[in-house]
Parts: structure tokens; C-alpha cells; sequence
């Protein structure tokens, strides 16, 4: 078995989406980056690269790169999850935590559940996703940014 850990976080500003875990959530704000900033999704390819011993998500798709401009987190995860397969392993579970005052993320966490084990290609019982608030202390708190943390085990196929 292989453990890994992911964490990213990216600022809110005006005029961008937010996209937590491939749902598109309406929202005031959206999250900043180079490719659709897709917080969570991005500390889920990180843990699971982190597991494989594969670096992380900035040496495989790097922000100086223009071909990752805007780009769908979740096909980049698509991207990850063959990793995982080439090197005969899969996905035993992976549970992330989205830091985040607002939006709420409640309703859209059983979508956020059946994106990510779509991309990997597992089912949806071996994906936990939860959200808290800081309530209202620190970076997202304050809602200037939005963070996640993502623990995953691997197994062998």
C-alpha cells in the first residue's frame, strides 16, 4: 500500500468561476490560476502523485505551460488516474476537506463525489468529500482564498 497527501489553495477574485471538484458553483467570486483552479481537485492529484512518488501537480502540468491554460482540472485527474493504472495500482480510498467560509459547498458535494471517482475511474464509495469554515479566521475565513487537503492509500491492482 502506498499512502499520499495533497494540499492547494488558491484566491478568490472577481470575474473568474468557481469550480470546486468539477461543479461549477455560482458564487460572488471565483477562484484564481492558471488552468479552471479547481482547489480540490488539485489536492487530489497531488496525493495521489505524492503516493506514487511522481512529484506534483506543478511538474506535470506547469503554469508556464500555455497548453494548461484554463484547463479542466478533472481531465487533467483523468490524466493522473492512467499514471495510477500504468504503474498497477489503484485507488483504494482518498477523503479531502475543502476549507472554505463561502460558498456553501453542502449541496454540491455528492456531484463533487461522482466527478472525481469518474475521473479516476473507481467508485463513488472511495471518495470522501467534506467542507468546514474557519469560522472566520485566517486566509479563508476572511474569504480571500479557498484551501483543501486531500489524504489518499493506494493499492495494488
Amino acid at each position: 500500500m502506498r499512502i499520499g497527501h495533497g494540499y492547494d489553495v488558491h484566491r478568490l477574485e472577481q470575474g473568474r468561476r468557481c469550480i470546486i471538484g468539477g461543479v461549477d458553483i455560482p458564487h460572488r467570486t471565483g477562484l484564481a490560476g492558471h488552468s479552471d483552479a479547481d482547489v480540490l481537485t488539485h489536492a487530489v492529484m497531488d496525493a495521489l502523485l505524492g503516493a506514487l512518488a511522481l512529484g506534483d501537480i506543478g511538474s506535470h502540468f506547469p503554469d508556464t505551460d500555455p497548453r494548461y491554460a484554463g484547463a479542466d482540472s478533472l481531465a487533467l485527474l483523468r490524466r493522473v488516474a492512467a499514471l495510477l493504472r500504468e504503474r498497477g495500482w489503484r485507488l483504494g480510498n482518498l477523503d479531502a476537506t475543502v476549507l472554505a467560509q463561502a460558498p456553501r459547498l453542502a449541496p454540491h458535494i455528492p456531484q463533487m463525489r461522482e466527478n472525481l471517482a469518474a475521473a479516476i475511474g473507481c467508485e463513488t464509495d472511495r471518495i470522501s468529500v467534506k467542507a468546514t469554515t474557519e469560522e472566520g479566521l485566517g486566509f479563508t475565513g476572511t474569504e480571500q482564498g479557498i484551501a483543501a487537503h486531500c489524504v489518499c492509500l493506494l493499492e495494488p491492482e
